[in-house]
Formats: C-alpha cells, structure tokens, sequence
C-alpha cells in the first residue's frame, strides 16, 4: 500500500509540471504574437501617415506649381532681375518635384520639402505682386505716352503753322524788300547829238542833223539794294509809237513782257548816287516827232522823259 501510493505522487507531480509547461508555452506564444502584431500596426500606421504626409505635400507643390507656370507662361518675356526670379522658382520646382518622385525620402527629406514649398509659394508671390506693379506703372507710363505723343501731334502742327506763317512772312519781307530795292532815276537827261567829222558834237532839235541821242540819269542812293552789277533796260518809242527794239525782251512786274531798246549793266554802290550816260543811236534816219524814253530797274519803271526833233533848226 505504501508503494502504491508513493507512485502515485510521483506520477501527480509530473503531470502538474507538464500543465505547467504548456500553459507557459500557450503564454509565451501569446505574448510573442501580441507583441508581433503591435510592431506590425506601428508599421503600418508609420507608412499611412508617411503616404499621407507626400500626398500632403504633392498637393501643395501642385497648387504652387500651376500658379508658378501660369504667372511665367502669362509672362514669358520676363527680362532682368525678374528673369532671375523665375529662373530661381524653376530651380525650386526641380528640386521639390525631386524629393517628392524619391520613394526612399526620409521624413527630413519630406519636411525640407515642405518648406521649400513655402519658399516657392513666397517667391512665386512676390514675382506676381512685382509684375502687376510693373503692369500698373507700364500703363501709367502708356497713359504718359498717349498724352506725350499728342502732345507731339500738337506741337509738330503748331511748328508747321508757325513755319507756314513765317514762311509766308518771308516771302511777303522779301517781295517788300525786293521792291523797296529797286533804284530810282532822277535828273534825266535826254539831248540829239550832231556828231561832227572831228568827234565834236552839239545839241540839235533837228531830225535830219540828229546822228544820236545821249540819255542820261542819276539813280538815286538806296540803303535796300545791294551792291553790285545792276541791269537798267531802256525802252524807246518813235514818234510812230512803236518800240524800237532788235527784238529782246524782258519782264515788267505791271506790263507783262516789253521790248527793250538798249541794256545797260551799271555797278551800284549801296546808299549811293550813280550817274549813268550811254549814247543810242539808229541805222535809220531819225524822224520827227516825240522820242519817249521809258528807264527799268527790277521791273518797275523808275524814271522817263521826252525829246522832241523837228523838221529843222539851228544845230
């Protein structure tokens, strides 16, 4: 009986143990597989809020992008310190559009991005606020410019008056002073010569002894002419009326064109008398009758008179 019932606490005890142990293993593995799946959802958790932490951020650089492409495409001609701001927000759209492709980007890769998108946004910004800057003052300088031009308009139509009626008072001075030039004769003389065979000549009133007529005048002093050769055109009527003329001609300023008898170059000195004297005589006999002799200068008549021949007389 003694043996019996020692065998059978022996076989008791190992029984206990053996419950002992399995229910230690049971705990262990518990314990390792709660532990397990914590790890596991840790994990998870780490990459959703990694993968919404890049969404985050790709639709932040997105919104910033488009606005940065819109301003530069908008303004395409950029030039200067503003050509280097965009080119800087380029550089910064690379480098972000970079971290955010990288799917090995750290967290710190991931915040860096996050603040160069700040700075873009910022830069972006500032571009736009100093191109709509640029925008107002490129109209106000338009607006300057409209009003400069007609300004412009105003003052090349003023210049065209102004020198039309200069030009027209040139022209009205000149035409006065043209005239105001023009010399006049006085002390006109006019005397038929009979020439004898010695050269010696004597005054006559007679047709048939008349070989010339000696016409002679002073012109008087002018402070308008200028000095230098002046044209002084004479003009002979016989006692028919008629011209006597070989056929040239000038212009009168009041007659229209009229035959001349002789042209005589006379060199003038300003705002001085010149005596002039010139002998004109004919192929033909000289008739009887009344010789009229008419002076020109510069157009205008500027002296006459009259000699008279008669049948005969003392010479």
């Amino acid at each position: 009986m003694s043996t019996s019932n020692g065998n059978n606490s022996n076989n008791k005890g190992i029984i206990v143990f053996l419950v002992v142990a399995l229910v230690g293993s049971w705990a262990y593995f518990l314990y390792s597989n709660n532990q397990h799946q914590d790890t596991v959802t840790l994990m998870e958790t780490k990459i959703q809020f990694v993968d919404s932490s890049r969404g985050a951020i790709q639709e932040a650089y997105d919104l910033v992008a488009a606005k940065a492409d819109s301003l530069t495409l908008n303004n395409s001609q950029l030039q200067g310190a503003l050509a280097d701001r965009g080119n800087e927000i380029q550089q910064l759209k690379s480098n972000i559009s970079a971290i955010i492709k990288n799917k090995k980007a750290s967290d710190a890769d991931l915040s860096l991005a996050r603040q160069m998108i700040l700075e873009l946004n910022g830069k972006v910004e500032g571009l736009f606020a100093e191109i709509e800057k640029l925008k107002g003052e490129n109209k106000q300088l338009t607006v300057a410019n409209e009003q400069l031009n007609t300004e412009k308009s105003q003052l090349t139509n003023d210049k065209q008056n102004l020198e039309q009626n200069l030009s027209a008072t040139k022209k009205e001075l000149d035409e006065k002073v043209d005239v105001a030039s023009t010399l006049h004769a006085s002390n006109i003389g006019i005397a038929a010569l009979n020439v004898k065979n010695n050269g010696a000549a004597k005054a006559t009133t007679s047709a048939k002894r008349a070989d010339l007529i000696r016409i002679s005048f002073t012109l008087d002093p002018n402070r308008i002419a200028a000095s230098g050769n002046k044209d002084i055109y004479v003009c002979v009527t016989g006692p028919d009326g008629k011209a006597i003329s070989e056929g040239a001609s000038f212009n009168t300023r009041e007659e229209g064109n009229r035959s001349y008898t002789s042209k005589v170059s006379v060199n003038y000195e300003q705002g001085k008398a010149s005596q002039v004297s010139f002998d004109w005589k004919q192929a033909a006999a000289f008739e009887m009758g009344n010789y009229k002799i008419e002076i020109y200068n510069n157009g205008f008549k500027i002296g006459e008179g009259v000699t008279s021949l008669k049948k005969g007389g003392l010479f």
